[in-house]
């Protein structure tokens, strides 16, 4: 059976030439006789592994040295909580920009720990856009500013980074890593689940300033402990060492493509090929974001008609256009497409609507 064009907003679609140097590799990596799968965490063939996925994730975000990285278990979602356990550090407060649903659990879950301050809120609109740079006042005193860049559900991305002074800035990144340049430096902590762009689900990547390591909160788990988890190279568990294998060569693979500058120039020109096709469709297809904060990754829109949306799924599937069903709490469709989704899929994508709306139209 031929590959699809997948559209899943995570997991979601990796490099083809990643999966078949997996394939290729299943059995015997490097002569080793076994499969990654299969190695000791610790062993010397794992470690190189490891080694050189951080060496080139640090080269491809220019990683100054005096951040950690480390490859973790539980998703972004276990980020919400080991965020303030981690860097209250003494402080009884935070601020958080509330632009959608990622950014609505990472509040419910940082109240649990210490006092909110949602320091912008646009839930009155629906979430279709984000606040402007000039109307961010944040609290001096505040322990760090949480944000998320890029909402996949809504489709809504930051054009900018927030300025923060000298409070930490914490970013969940998991749906726009790794997908254009990006000044490392802005930032206290960055962390971002990896099935969107970086590998399969069940690693998340964290890169931290190492001044802002070493005081939890009283009862923190150890594994919750990112001084811990940096003192033991992120292993002081057997982490996800296959997840952490594929991300590296999902990390070689961007690097053959021009590192983060080819990545950016191909998801503008992804995201403004699917644009257009949604804006010149004369009101058939809709996007209801903003037009300065859309996001490059994930395009939801939906139809004029709703009764057509079920035909429309159908026959893209039929057409190998898969998973473009939108996010159950708002419908319609969402075309997710990370890194991995070639030009041509997108294409493959626009052609269908268009071929949809003149037989539907």
């Amino acid at each position: 059976m031929a590959r699809v064009y997948n559209f899943s907003a995570g997991p979601a679609v990796l490099p083809e030439a990643v999966l078949e140097r997996a394939r290729e590799e299943m059995l015997d990596w490097n002569g080793s006789g076994m499969s990654v799968m299969e190695m000791s965490h610790r062993g010397k063939e794992f470690m190189s592994i490891a080694a050189e996925a951080e060496r080139d994730l640090r080269e491809l975000m220019a990683i100054p040295a005096n951040y950690k990285v480390l490859f973790l278990q539980g998703g972004a979602s276990s980020q919400f909580a080991m965020v303030p356990m981690n860097l209250l550090r003494g402080k009884s407060g935070a601020d958080y920009l509330n632009t959608g649903d990622w950014s609505k659990k990472a509040i419910a879950e940082a109240k649990r720990y210490c006092k909110v301050n949602v320091v912008a809120d646009t839930s009155a609109g629906n979430f279709t856009s984000v606040p402007q740079a000039s109307e961010l006042r944040f609290d001096p005193q505040a322990a760090y500013v949480h944000y998320t860049p890029n909402e996949t559900i809504r489709g809504v991305e930051f054009p900018y980074v927030p300025e923060t002074g000298d409070v930490p800035l914490v970013v969940d990144m998991s749906s726009n890593i790794l997908s254009r340049p990006l000044d490392v430096s802005k930032f206290g902590l960055i962390y971002a689940g990896a099935q969107k762009n970086i590998g399969p689900a069940g690693l998340t990547v964290v890169i931290l300033r190492e001044d802002l390591l070493g005081e939890t909160l009283p009862g923190t788990p150890t594994m919750f402990d990112y001084r811990v988890q940096a003192e033991n190279e992120s292993m002081y568990n057997t982490p996800p060492t296959y997840a952490w294998y594929l991300a590296g060569l999902v990390f070689r693979w961007i690097k053959e493509q021009g590192g983060l500058a080819g990545m950016a120039a191909l998801n503008e020109r992804k995201s403004k090929l699917l644009y257009d096709a949604i804006d010149g469709s004369g009101g058939f297809y809709r996007n209801p974001v903003e037009k300065h904060c859309r996001s490059w990754m994930n395009v939801p829109f939906t139809l004029a008609n709703p009764e057509l949306d079920e035909g429309f799924l159908k026959q893209a599937k039929a057409a190998g256009l898969t998973t473009l069903k939108g996010h159950r709490s708002v419908g319609g469709m969402r075309a997710s497409i990370y890194n991995a989704m070639p030009e041509v899929g997108v294409q493959a994508l626009v052609d269908f609507m268009h071929d949809f709306m003149r037989r539907n139209g």
